[in-house]
């Protein structure tokens, strides 16, 4: 199951963010969202837990957990949307 993790702390990196859930089972990734020009994390990741048992008793024991002062929301990540391309400036 693919988790959504938001409100991470900014300092927050992918072992950080691997480190909160293993607790819960095995993970099979985790990765904070970057700003791809500056590098820094934009507060959010993602989450893969391989059974849906552990990833549901991670969802319950870290959603609204506080982590470096800032509550944290856990939850099924939902399908990436479709974007439309991006528009050609007009010169």
């Amino acid at each position: 199951m693919k988790l959504y993790v938001g409100n991470l702390p900014y300092t927050a990196d992918d072992s950080t963010l691997r480190g909160l859930f293993e607790a819960f089972g095995e993970v099979h990734s985790a990765r904070v969202v970057s700003d791809r020009d500056s590098g820094q994390s934009k507060g959010f990741g993602f989450v893969e837990m391989p059974k849906n048992s552990e990833a549901d008793a991670a969802i319950k024991a870290l959603n609204d957990r506080m982590v470096s002062g800032r509550k944290l929301k856990v939850n099924q990540a939902q399908p990436q949307r479709d974007r439309p391309p991006p528009r050609k400036p007009r010169y």
